[in-house]
């Protein structure tokens, strides 16, 4: 249950850490500095493929009758899909964003 419980903080944290540098990655667009952007979104790629990774641990874990649903685990699971679903907006308002700093 333990390691259960750690696997579920990972995403969680994971998620968390990603979803703050999109956000902040939108906001360095918006003050056009667009290395500090491009850098941001790489470390968010980066945390959300290690929530990623520990998702499929568990969904390994669950297909072998493994995993106990708890609303812990549910709730660490919209994390990270709803950190997946914001990472696609945001780089779409990344592009517009470039895109209006061009016209200025």
């Amino acid at each position: 249950m333990e390691q259960l419980e750690n696997q579920i903080f990972e995403i969680i944290t994971h998620a968390g850490t990603a979803r703050a540098n999109l956000y902040e990655a939108l906001e360095a667009t918006r003050e056009g500095d667009t290395d500090k952007s491009a850098a941001l979104m790489k470390e968010a790629d980066s945390e959300m493929t290690l929530a990623h990774n520990v998702q499929t641990e568990l969904i390994t874990a669950d297909l072998q009758g493994e995993t106990k649903i708890s609303l812990l685990l549910i709730h660490a699971q919209d994390q990270l899909m709803t950190t997946m679903s914001e990472q696609t907006l945001i780089q779409q308002m990344i592009k517009m964003q470039e895109e209006l700093n061009a016209l200025r």
